[in-house]
């Protein structure tokens, strides 16, 4: 039996966020988990994001508000909420729930099964588990930014930016440790940490479904191809010992 944490990075969700925590807290309700947690991690948010996370957590002690300086990114709130959870295994997912909590358990599995450190859903090793597509544009960019960062990273992975990653607490504390991305490259920077620092990770097909509100803008997305050049930079520095 294990404790759990899951870390929800959250920016302007303040209409997300109650389906999504209710959903969390009844599927962890129908789980014996040794110990459980949910960290909401509020990027800065304008709306009353935080006020949400406080009402939830007054009714609810397993849920906890981590509140960044300022909006730093998702990247940033992510590592944020990784180096403060307190579970065995730490997942952190999307606010929109667009890879269902359920499937959280093809994550956990194939953990046991490789012996890995690092889980993570991926969109591209099973399409027909895609319920509801992004646009064309979005899609495309997002195949082509994979072909890049394997030509760049050296690393096998189909789908390095699905919102749905699981971390044993020890691999946790080393990676986001050393994390220095606070944009949308970090999935990328964390999984070429696993590999440098000797963590197993596997990759799993996952359902998924597109929901529209999209925090990614234009600018962010094309950000990222240049972080893949900046995590290779970081190596050549010696940034990530």
């Amino acid at each position: 039996m294990h404790s759990l944490s899951i870390i929800v990075p959250a920016y302007n969700e303040e209409q997300r966020l109650p389906p999504t925590l209710t959903q969390l807290l009844s599927w962890a309700s129908q789980r014996s988990w040794k110990w459980f947690e949910i960290l909401v991690v509020d990027d800065g948010s304008r709306d009353r994001t935080a006020e949400v996370v406080r009402r939830f957590a007054q009714q609810h002690p397993c849920i906890r508000l981590v509140s960044n300086p300022g909006n730093r990114g998702k990247g940033y709130a992510v590592r944020h909420g990784m180096l403060c959870a307190q579970g065995d295994w730490r997942l952190f997912t999307d606010s929109d729930l667009s890879t269902p909590i359920e499937e959280f358990d093809k994550l956990m599995q194939a953990a046991a099964r490789a012996q890995a450190d690092v889980a993570f859903g991926s969109r591209a090793l099973d399409r027909s588990l895609v319920s509801v597509h992004q646009p064309a544009f979005r899609e495309a960019s997002g195949r082509f930014f994979n072909f890049v960062m394997r030509l760049i990273m050296r690393l096998p992975h189909r789908d390095t930016q699905c919102g749905f990653k699981l971390y044993s607490a020890a691999a946790a504390k080393e990676i986001f440790s050393r994390q220095q991305i606070d944009g949308f490259g970090f999935d990328v920077e964390d999984l070429f940490l696993a590999r440098k620092l000797g963590f197993v990770a596997v990759e799993v097909p996952v359902r998924w479904a597109n929901v529209e509100g999209t925090r990614v803008s234009l600018a962010s997305g094309l950000r990222a191809f240049g972080e893949l050049f900046l995590i290779r930079w970081n190596q050549l520095r010696g940034r990530y010992r």
